[in-house]
């Protein structure tokens, strides 16, 4: 009998835990069971994250994303994931209420997809949620810094830590969410020296997007880094490849196969005899 290749197998919480100062941890968003399938053999974690609503939906910011939009899409990313282990964005105003309702979302998310945990944004304030979601069992990926939930509260988007309040506070923040029994922390926008100060304090990784390469590791959105969203492109962002222009150029293709008639041809139509040569 010939031998099969033997299944990858999934990256756990505790593993990805574990990976604090060692080999850094590669993530990167997903929202599709195609995106999930092809990333999926290449990063460690895929983040559903609720920055869909921007890139899938073409929404101003993340604040009309909804809790059923994001069970569903990651539904569709836990069908095309078999190693990753996979996190789900808990959408603004889901949780914030109080730890009890943030309990029954996050049960509700983990239940209808399967995926592995959570994330939500906020320190200091949201620490007792996370202790709270924690102890019952739901693991938490928690984000600072930079949060574009509280994209109204700060003014628009930005780099943080340019005071020393603000320091200060991505520090506190940072720190508080660790203790609480978040598996990870999600550094954003922030400028590098609080990054890597933050990284060195905390005793789980942290995920920098915007920050640092001291963190431990990096998570960008993947259709920024596919050149796949050119709506606006961070400049923290470093393209890979420019799959935009080659869908625009292949559609401009097919369109004029449509208008001139060359498509479909005889082998593209059922009923037709193709030609013999």
């Amino acid at each position: 009998m010939p031998k099969t290749a033997k299944a990858a197998k999934a990256i756990t919480i505790p593993a990805l835990r574990a990976r604090k100062g060692h080999a850094p941890i590669v993530c990167l968003t997903a929202y599709t069971t195609p995106m999930a399938k092809r990333l999926d053999a290449h990063v460690d974690l895929l983040l559903v994250g609720d920055s869909l609503g921007m890139v899938l939906y073409g929404m101003e910011s993340t604040l009309g994303v909804t809790v059923d939009m994001m069970i569903a899409h990651g539904q569709a990313v836990m069908r095309g994931a078999k190693r990753a282990c996979v996190i789900i964005d808990l959408p603004f105003g889901s949780y914030q209420e109080s730890p009890q309702a943030a309990y029954r979302i996050s049960a509700r998310v983990l239940k209808e997809t399967g995926a592995a945990g959570v994330k939500l944004e906020g320190g200091e304030a949201m620490a007792e949620t996370v202790s709270f979601l924690t102890q019952r069992g739901i693991p938490v990926m928690g984000h600072v810094g930079m949060m574009p939930q509280s994209v109204r509260a700060y003014g628009g988007f930005g780099a943080r830590g340019k005071t020393k309040a603000e320091a200060k506070q991505i520090l506190a923040d940072g720190r508080a969410i660790a203790r609480a029994g978040a598996f990870a922390v999600v550094v954003e926008g922030t400028l590098a020296p609080i990054a890597e100060e933050l990284t060195e304090l905390l005793d789980v990784p942290t995920i920098g997007i915007g920050a640092s390469v001291a963190c431990d590791g990096q998570i960008l959105v993947s259709e920024d880094i596919f050149g796949l969203f050119s709506d606006f492109t961070p400049s923290f962002v470093k393209r890979y490849a420019s799959l935009g222009e080659t869908i625009e150029k292949a559609a401009a293709r097919y369109a004029g196969d449509v208008r001139k008639r060359r498509f479909p041809e005889a082998g593209h139509c059922f009923g037709v005899k193709k030609r013999k040569p």
